[in-house]
């Protein structure tokens, strides 16, 4: 459906002048600010509203990191509570009632098999120190030094997390093929792949003459987000369990995206009933601020003082934000209100591709999802029968999005699948205006004089 957009109510020069300064002084390594030219000036909910004075519905929801949307009322008031009692804001990795709040009401939300024999570490803000923080770990308990990663992975921008993602440069991790019903890597897809997956993880483990020693550990996320918006098979999650802990390999859960309802449910991991050795905490526990957090089995905790340190891993700010986060989402059900939506919305889009050769594949896992791109008139890659990828068709769906008041993200391999992390306060009519806006946005696209779509990056 078309939508119309709102009258700019600010000096269009206001706006433009802070996105030139912004071209001139900060570093060519930005992302998100070249293709959402936009200057937020205010935020509520789902709703951004720019210094132009246009309105957006936020889709991106600062990467997964706002699970209740932004300002919601519970998390302003916690942090309006820490400010007006005089507690210290930096307090380094001492004790608080504040720290203690957050790591009580954290405990009460993980899986209770880990929970009840858990370790805590704070860490740097970003969820890459937390990342770098289980490597660590892993490698000082097992003495071991190598580790397992998955195709298509992403853990972090740090050396370390960098080298166990897909895009490393310089192969210091093991590559495990990631199971995947669309372009699957053995040409099969479905429950047949994901078998051939695990099989393959066992026999490099097993082989005395794969070259591949026992690792330290191994690094996994329950459904990859930049990656492209891939959910993890059950069965398979289940398997890699197994197989890490039958060969005492601590088994890391990277739900720094996943987590806090996103998938629908409170953490990933319990789709497949799992419990990992070691859970990557970060985005949402913040509540909109930085923090970034590992839990992890006690026997485990081998660490010297000092081990793992970092000025600000005692945000109490965020602690307090997260501590409401968390208990909002736990007590009003809002993994399970994920789940019900972001099936609506997958049933959706997903019948909107019967119109729409150009979408290749729509998947994901509660609000957590991607669509995938293609250029239906190409030839297919290979003897697969999948479309080649359409980066050009999804980056111009972008900014169809944009000029129609939405605001989507673009990832996966080629950057061609169009992702949604809207908020888990999502309301129907929310969800409804988002796919509509969706939808005119990519038939608008479709008519655009590019329509021969040329595959490859266009990041």
């Amino acid at each position: 459906m078309a939508v119309t957009e709102s009258a700019p109510v600010a000096a269009p020069a206001v706006h433009e002048g802070i996105l030139r300064r912004q071209s001139l002084r900060e570093s060519a390594a930005r992302t998100y600010a070249r293709s959402l030219p936009i200057v937020p000036v205010r935020a509520r909910g789902l709703t951004i509203e720019g210094a132009d004075g246009r309105r957006y519905l936020d889709c991106l929801s600062g990467a997964g990191t706002l699970a209740l949307g932004h300002n919601h009322p519970v998390v302003l008031e916690a942090i309006k509570k820490v400010i007006d009692s005089g507690a210290p804001l930096h307090v380094l990795d001492l004790a608080t009632p504040v720290k203690d709040a957050f790591t009580t009401e954290l405990f009460a939300t993980l899986p209770r098999q880990l929970a009840e024999n858990a370790r805590i570490q704070f860490c740097g803000p970003a969820g890459t120190d937390a990342v770098e923080a289980a490597f660590k770990l892993v490698r000082g308990a097992t003495g071991r030094n190598g580790l397992f990663a998955f195709t298509g992975a992403y853990h972090g921008m740090t050396a370390g997390a960098l080298a166990a993602s897909g895009g490393a440069e310089d192969a210091t991790v093991t590559r495990l093929p990631f199971p995947l019903d669309y372009r699957c890597p053995f040409g099969v897809g479905g429950e047949r792949g994901a078998e051939i997956a695990a099989r393959w993880t066992e026999n490099l483990l097993d082989d005395p003459k794969s070259g591949t020693p026992l690792p330290a550990g191994m690094i996994l996320e329950p459904v990859q987000g930049e990656g492209g918006v891939n959910p993890a098979p059950d069965a398979w999650v289940r398997r890699m369990r197994e197989i890490t802990e039958s060969r005492s390999v601590p088994l890391i859960a990277d739900e720094v995206q996943t987590g806090v309802g996103r998938t629908g449910a409170f953490w990933a991991v319990e789709h497949s009933g799992i419990v990992p050795d070691v859970m990557v905490l970060s985005k949402a526990i913040g509540g909109s601020l930085p923090l970034a957090v590992i839990v992890y089995r006690a026997e485990l905790d081998t660490w010297r003082p000092g081990a793992h340190a970092g000025t600000f891993r005692g945000n109490q700010l965020a602690m307090a934000a997260g501590t409401a986060t968390l208990a909002y989402v736990r007590e009003n059900r809002l993994a399970e209100r994920a789940a019900t939506l972001g099936a609506r919305m997958l049933a959706r889009l997903r019948a909107l591709a019967a119109d729409h050769p150009t979408i290749g594949d729509v998947r994901g896992r509660g609000l957590m999802i991607g669509i995938e791109l293609v250029d239906p008139e190409a030839d297919a890659p290979g003897d697969g029968p999948e479309s080649p990828p359409a980066p050009a068709l999804a980056a111009a769906v972008q900014q169809e999005c944009l000029r129609r008041g939405l605001i989507v993200e673009i990832g996966g391999r080629h950057s061609a699948v169009v992702r949604l992390l809207p908020p888990l306060t999502l309301t129907d009519e929310q969800a409804t205006a988002v796919v509509d806006r969706l939808a005119d946005a990519l038939a608008a696209a479709e008519r655009l004089p590019h329509r021969r779509i040329t595959t490859g990056s266009v990041r």
